[in-house]
């Protein structure tokens, strides 16, 4: 666990303890735990489903709503060949590693870094510095790497093995494998050695129909069916660029150990956005301008390559101006990404955007940077934000011949010289037959440079010889009698080319527990008082209404509020039980629920109400109209608590256990 890891209110954060409180209040829970669980599988409570529906809500608007984004929503269930073609089948893959004796399967890169950090940890204990422990949970039946002995290392042994955990995320298969060899890696439950890395496709694969001769995957990302539809989107847009599309779904990979809770699952939900670009316009963004000053804390990939973890604030206008970031449209997610983030509750303090070192980088990506917040199991990757170049959308068209490609017309004609084949098909028809069409292919895509030289040898020769592959012995042989070749100049008033995508791609689940930590805090007199502050707009419910007691008279008043905060679209929640107020808001402060409103026999005197702030447990008291107005303003962010402290009578009393 980080040393630096803390709760909200910068107490020290004991993890046991979160996990208890967010397992207790159902905000997620391992699946199928009656028939023993399924690793990496999670259902989601009654508060934990809500908070993530808000989350996905406030994404919408963020994102969706305020750029003006199409949605679209893509089938789970994807042809093999889709796949393919997208270089997921040959590249979506971790190393994994196996324990021959056993048969345990471990991911190499992480149980390299656990067994290397353990081991700075034993060098801090055997140096005299405190370390903190961390427990084994017995539900689960795999073990930390415990129990390393308290050995001092060698300054220098020390220094390298920090540098090797800062370029973890840069190894291949064959590096990890001589890592686990020259720090004599081995399974931590038996001492075993492990055989080498091999590679292992994430990708869980299946069958479309009943003779399961249509193989197929479950998606791995949302990405490939918005790039599948480019072409409707683009007719959706009226054909104008730039544009961006956003899909909100389930996606699924096989890991090979799935651990840390939420943080690595086998089923989970994406938000992401595919953001069309003209490359030829450097990637600039219209709105670019609006965020040009946002501080990024910046961790280059040339910092973990010096096996540094340094980051450096910087303006985002900056770090494009210079270079770091690529160009505008990347830089410009990145700084709405830490936005979106700030404004769901994330502490500014644990953002930090690392970029991607070449072997980490996905097959697709030109470039790319993740969005890491600080948890108590470290720095994780929540967001990444990718240039896709025109990767997905190229080799899909090459494979199917579907017109992934931009037309505009050009404002001015543009005047081409080319060298230019002009096939009798007449004569090459009855000649070739079966084959003509192939020839025609081949002929049409000769290069310019390759068609110049042919023209001189039409003319020197009288013939040329072309590759086709599948004809023949690949060779076709053309007289000048069915060719001719010869430079022209032509006007070309459309202009195609296919789209540059930068991609923001959100795993909502990681982000979910990260905030969960992040707003996780106890009340300093009363440490098993514990509080989740999430902001008013992504709390589970809004709003805890508290009758004082079971009296009947307090009925009518429950269902007035009620219905009137239902009117505007406010989440309510009755606690009429017979335990103390001071205990049914404690209760509630676990939700994060950020107000309450008590029902007391002054209520049905004069219709006032006392409304409870959450997080500092003041009150004030207004009537019915009044506290409503309070309790939208702040759900909407109209107003913060201390406004509405300032303009309502304060209220003191009534909160005992």
């Amino acid at each position: 666990m980080p040393s630096d890891t803390t709760t909200l209110k910068g107490q020290p954060f004991a993890r046991d303890q979160f996990e208890q409180l967010v397992k207790r209040r159902h905000f997620y829970t391992p699946s199928f735990d009656a028939y023993g669980g399924v690793s990496g599988l999670y259902d989601y409570g009654a508060a934990g489903t809500a908070l993530q529906n808000n989350i996905v809500e406030l994404w919408r608007k963020h994102f969706v709503l305020e750029e003006d984004m199409l949605e679209v929503d893509t089938t789970i269930l994807t042809p093999y060949d889709v796949f393919e073609t997208s270089g997921h089948v040959a590249r979506f893959a971790d190393w994994m590693c196996k324990d021959p004796k056993t048969g345990e399967i471990f991911r190499a890169d992480h149980l390299v870094e656990e067994v290397l950090e353990a081991r700075l940890k034993g060098d801090k204990e055997a140096r005299g510095e405190k370390v903190e422990a961390e427990e084994d949970d017995p539900k689960k039946k795999k073990k930390k790497v415990k129990n390393i002995a308290a050995v001092k290392l060698d300054d220098a042994l020390v220094q390298e093995i920090e540098e090797v955990l800062a370029k973890i995320d840069n190894y291949g298969g064959e590096e990890l494998g001589l890592l686990i060899k020259k720090y004599d890696i081995r399974n931590p439950a038996n001492n075993s050695e492990l055989l080498p890395p091999v590679a292992f496709n994430l990708m869980f694969q299946t069958s479309i129909g009943p003779s399961a001769n249509l193989p197929a995957f479950l998606r791995p990302e949302t990405a490939q069916g918005q790039f599948l539809n480019f072409a409707n989107l683009l007719e959706d847009n009226m054909q104008q660029m730039p544009f961006a599309s956003a899909s909100v779904g389930k996606s699924f990979r096989n890991e090979i150990s799935p651990r840390q809770g939420l943080l690595r699952v086998r089923e989970f939900l994406m938000a992401e956005i595919e953001h069309f670009v003209d490359p030829a316009g450097g990637k600039k963004h219209p709105r670019f301008e609006e965020v040009k000053d946002v501080e990024l804390e910046l961790l280059n990939r040339d910092v973990q390559l010096d096996g540094k973890t340094t980051v450096e604030t910087t303006k985002i206008g900056t770090a494009v101006e210079t270079g770091v970031v690529d160009n505008e449209t990347l830089g410009y997610f990145l700084a709405r990404i830490q936005l979106f983030l700030l404004k769901i509750g994330i502490d500014p303090k644990k953002i930090r955007f690392r970029q991607h070192m070449a072997n980490e980088m996905a097959h697709y990506a030109a470039d790319c940077w993740d969005a890491e917040l600080l948890t108590s199991h470290g720095w994780i990757e929540c967001v990444g934000c990718a240039d896709r170049s025109a990767y997905d959308l190229t080799v899909h068209m090459k494979k199917t011949g579907a017109p992934l490609i931009v037309r505009e017309q050009r404002k001015e004609p543009l005047k081409i010289e080319e060298w230019q084949c002009d096939l009798d098909k007449k004569k090459s028809g009855p000649k070739f037959k079966k084959d003509s069409k192939t020839i025609e292919a081949a002929v049409e895509a000769l290069s310019q440079d390759l068609r110049e030289k042919l023209s001189l040898d039409l003319v020197k020769d009288g013939k040329i010889s072309i590759d086709v592959p599948g004809v023949n012995d690949g060779k076709v042989e053309l007289s000048k009698e069915l060719i001719s070749i010869e430079k022209r100049t032509r006007l070309d008033t459309v202009r195609e080319y296919t789209p540059n995508v930068i991609e923001p791609s959100f795993g909502i689940g990681r982000i979910f527990y990260a905030l969960c930590e992040q707003v996780y805090w106890k009340r300093e007199q009363d440490e098993a008082r514990v509080v989740l502050s999430f902001p008013p707009a992504i709390a589970p419910t809004k709003v805890l209404i508290v009758p004082l007691s079971s009296n009947p008279d307090f009925e009518p008043l429950v269902r007035k509020l009620r219905l009137n905060l239902k009117k505007i679209g406010i989440s309510t929640r009755v606690d009429a039980s017979g335990a103390s107020i001071g205990k049914r808001y404690a209760r509630n402060d676990e939700l994060g629920t950020p107000m309450g409103v008590t029902i007391d026999f002054q209520s049905i005197k004069d219709n006032t109400f006392t409304l409870r702030d959450r997080d500092t447990t003041e009150q004030v008291r207004a009537s019915i109209d009044d506290i409503t107005t309070a309790i939208a303003n702040i759900v909407k962010g109209a107003e913060q608590w201390s406004d509405v402290a300032t303009r309502l009578p304060k209220f003191e009393g009534q909160e005992v256990d």
